[in-house]
C-alpha cells in the first residue's frame, strides 16, 4: 500500500493518476481533508480516508497499513507548517510506514534566503531523527512559466528583479517520476535533486519567448525595493512581496541551479525544456 497525502490538490492528485498506471488500485490510498473531492479516486477502486495534518488521529488512521506514505508539503502561510509536517511525520511512524517520501524544495539548505527553504529543512531534519526510511525530493520550480514571467505576451517585457539560474520543472513530470520513484524497486535514501537537467535565467527565458513567438521580449531588471514598491501598489500585500523577493535573491546567489539526472532517469526521457513548455503553452 501507497499512501498520497494530499491528493486533491496539483501535484498529488498528478501522482495518483501516474501510479494508477502502474499498479492495481488497491495498492494505492489517499489521505484527504474532504473526502468527496476524492470520489473519482474511490470509484477506481483508491482506498479514500479522511485525513489533515492538523488531525493526527485521523492521519495515523488513513495512512494504516500503508509500507509508503506520500507527504505533500503544506503551504498555508498562516499555518505552523513546520509543526503540521512533524506531526504528519509522526503518524506515518505511528501507523507503521516503512518508508516516508517527502515532497521538499530545490535548493532546501541551511542559508537559502528564500524562507520557505526553512520549512523543508526543517522537515528533513525530523525525517532523518524518524527512526525509519525517507526520500527527500528537492523538486525544482514547477509553477506555470507564464506565472514566473508575468504579462510579458501583453507588454512585451520580462520586468523583475535582478535573478539567477532556475531549473524551471515540468509539474507533471515531477508527478509522474514520484509515481515511478514509488512504485518502482530503485531506492533512495536522504535528499534529492529532481529538478530539469538545465537552469535558465530570464536572459535567457526572454531570448526563448523572442524566438518562438517571432517577436522581441525585452528583459528588464527592475531594483529590489522599486519591485516591491511595485508589488504593493499592484495590491499586493507587502510581506508577500518580500517574501517572493527572497526567491530572487536565492536564485541570484545560485541556490536553485544545481541541474539533476534523476528526473531523466525516473522518466526514462529526457524532461521537457523551458523553450518544449513555453511553445506548448502558445499553441494552446
Amino acid at each position: 500500500m501507497i499512501v498520497v497525502t494530499g491528493a486533491t490538490g496539483g501535484l498529488g492528485a498528478a501522482v495518483v493518476e501516474h501510479l494508477l498506471e502502474r499498479l492495481p488500485a488497491e495498492r494505492i490510498g489517499v489521505s484527504v481533508r474532504d473526502v468527496t473531492r476524492a470520489r473519482h479516486f474511490a470509484d477506481r477502486g483508491v482506498r479514500v480516508r479522511r485525513g489533515s495534518y492538523e488531525d493526527p488521529a485521523a492521519l495515523r488512521d488513513s495512512f494504516a497499513g500503508a509500507e509508503q506514505v506520500l507527504l505533500v508539503s503544506g503551504n498555508d502561510p498562516a499555518a505552523d507548517v513546520v509543526g503540521l509536517h512533524r506531526g504528519a511525520v509522526e503518524a506515518a511512524v505511528a501507523a507503521g510506514a516503512r518508508r516516508i517520501v517527502y515532497t521538499s524544495q530545490h535548493g532546501a539548505v541551511p542559508g537559502n534566503p528564500y524562507r520557505p527553504s526553512d520549512i523543508h529543512v526543517a522537515t528533513e531534519a525530523f525525517l532523518a531523527g524518524s527512526g525509519v526510511d525517507w526520500t527527500a525530493l528537492r523538486n525544482g520550480a514547477y509553477g506555470p512559466l507564464d506565472q514566473v514571467l508575468g504579462p510579458w505576451r501583453r507588454t512585451g517585457v520580462i520586468a523583475g528583479p535582478d535573478d539567477g539560474p532556475v531549473a524551471y520543472t515540468d509539474r507533471d513530470e515531477v508527478a509522474e517520476a514520484t509515481a515511478a520513484l514509488l512504485a518502482g524497486d530503485r531506492v533512495l535514501d536522504g535528499p534529492a535533486t529532481l529538478a530539469a537537467p538545465n537552469a535558465v535565467t530570464f536572459d535567457d527565458l526572454s531570448r526563448i519567448v523572442s524566438d518562438v513567438t517571432g517577436r522581441t521580449v525585452e528583459r528588464i531588471v527592475v531594483d529590489d525595493e522599486r519591485w516591491v514598491a511595485d508589488q504593493i501598489a499592484g495590491g499586493v500585500p507587502e510581506p508577500a512581496a518580500r517574501l517572493l523577493l527572497t526567491y530572487y535573491q536565492a536564485a541570484r546567489e545560485g541556490y536553485f541551479a544545481e541541474p539533476g539526472s534523476l528526473l531523466t532517469e525516473l522518466l526514462g526521457r529526457e524532461p521537457r525544456t523551458a523553450a518544449d513548455r513555453l511553445a506548448a503553452d502558445l499553441a494552446a
